[in-house]
């Protein structure tokens, strides 16, 4: 990823971008700032990460906090530095997103309840805190990230499944709830994307060999990349799809 400059689809925007330490995250963010927007990101532990991110952006464009997303404090403090920051929120991405590699009747406690947090919980506080920044400045774009998960069960994965279902239902129900705010959610389902989060997966299934194979039946384009998402998401923030919610 670099720097590269865009055409300003989002000059004078203020956006949040969680777990945008790597992957995904990283991709939406570099992408937000090269299209002319202020971008604070955060994680939860991975600090050095969000540093890279920024170094990969135009210079003063991003800025990072240390952020929780399972944590309700930690959330109402992040949308309340973007405020008092920059004075307003445009932009709400929730990204930040875990999984783990279990079948049901192994999985922890331990490994579900950490799942749902930061997934599910993780997007409904973004979601929660950014309404309410946006409700006083007449609107905004509150994009989530969901995935093919959202739609098709997956073994191994049923809390991450269960947890991007919800992520699709709770933004049905946001876009309802604010249309009549000018606050816009939409949920972006991507398909396999080449992440770090996806390489332990790759080997449980056996290797990339055989899931490149696999990819030729199920995602006949092949396996994405974080820009390919990160395009998407800024057509989503900005004023082109000002109707689409």
């Amino acid at each position: 990823m670099s720097a590269a400059t865009g055409l300003g689809r989002l000059a004078g925007k203020i956006a949040v971008v969680t777990g945008a330490a790597g992957g995904i995250g990283r991709g939406i963010a570099i992408a937000f700032a090269n299209e002319g927007a202020r971008v604070l990101i955060s994680t939860d532990r991975n600090e050095k990460g969000l540093t890279e991110t920024q170094s990969l952006a135009p210079a003063g464009s991003i800025t990072t906090r240390m952020a929780d997303a399972s944590k309700y404090a930690d959330m109402e403090a992040l949308i309340g530095e973007a405020v008092s920051r920059f004075g307003k929120l445009d932009v709400m991405c929730n990204n930040a997103g875990i999984v783990t590699d279990a079948l049901i009747g192994d999985m922890t406690e331990e490994e579900w309840d950490r799942v749902i947090a930061i997934n599910l919980k993780g997007t409904f506080l973004g979601t929660r805190f950014a309404i309410r920044a946006m409700q006083k400045t007449g609107g905004g774009s509150i994009v989530n990230i969901g995935s093919v998960n959202s739609f098709v069960g997956e073994a191994l994965h049923a809390h991450y499944c269960a947890t991007k279902g919800g992520v699709l239902m709770l933004s049905k129900c946001a876009a309802l709830e604010y249309a009549k705010d000018k606050i816009r959610t939409n949920v972006i389902c991507p398909g396999w994307i080449d992440t770090p989060m996806n390489h332990e997966y790759i080997a449980n299934l056996g290797g990339l060999a055989k899931v490149e194979k696999m990819l030729e039946s199920v995602q006949p384009l092949g396996c994405g990349r974080p820009e390919d998402v990160a395009a998407t998401a800024v057509f989503l923030a900005s004023d082109e799809s000002r109707l689409i919610t």
